[in-house]
C-alpha cells in the first residue's frame, strides 16, 4: 500500500526564558544595642586601617597619583618648609 504525503509541521514559537535578577547575599543587621555599637566601632577601625594601608603603599610606590602621601607629596612638603625658612 502506498503511503500518503508527509505532513510538514509548523515551526514552534521560540521559548521566552524568564530573566531572573541575581540578588546579593542578605545581611542580617544586629538587633541588640551592644552588637550595633560593636559593629559601628569595627566599621570605623577598618576604615582607618584602609586609609593607613593606602598611604603606606603610596609612600613605597611613589608613582601612584590617585593615592596621597607618596614621594611627590613629600617633595612638595620639603620645598614648602625650605621656603618658610629661607
Amino acid at each position: 500500500m502506498a503511503q500518503g504525503v508527509v505532513k510538514k509541521s509548523k515551526a514552534s514559537a521560540p521559548k521566552v526564558g524568564s530573566s531572573r535578577r541575581q540578588t546579593g547575599s542578605k545581611v542580617i543587621k544586629p538587633k541588640k544595642a551592644s552588637l550595633i555599637k560593636s559593629q559601628n566601632t569595627a566599621k570605623k577601625h577598618t576604615a582607618g586601617l584602609t586609609a593607613l594601608t593606602e598611604k603606606a603603599i603610596a609612600g613605597k610606590a611613589g608613582h601612584l597619583e590617585l593615592l596621597g602621601g607618596g614621594k611627590r607629596d613629600k617633595k612638595a612638603e620639603m620645598a614648602a618648609k625650605l621656603q618658610k625658612k629661607g
